[in-house]
């Protein structure tokens, strides 16, 4: 349960506005789409393989500029 302390004269819009930045920093959203369907380890390894070749790869062409 997130609880977000509100001080005294401060908006209802702020306030709601911290509790958004909170819940989107637990990031419960993001892990419950991850539970609604089953990804196999080999897959989720691949794309992991793939996002560090990318990232390899941008960094190699920023090294070269």
């Amino acid at each position: 349960m997130l609880i977000v302390p509100v001080k005294d004269g401060e908006s209802i819009d702020r306030a709601l506005k911290k509790y958004k930045r909170k819940f989107d920093k637990t990031r419960v959203v993001r892990s419950l789409r991850a539970r609604q369907q089953f990804i196999k380890p080999s897959v989720t390894k691949r794309a992991k393989i793939q996002k560090a070749a990318y990232k390899q790869r941008s960094a190699s062409q920023e090294e070269q500029a």
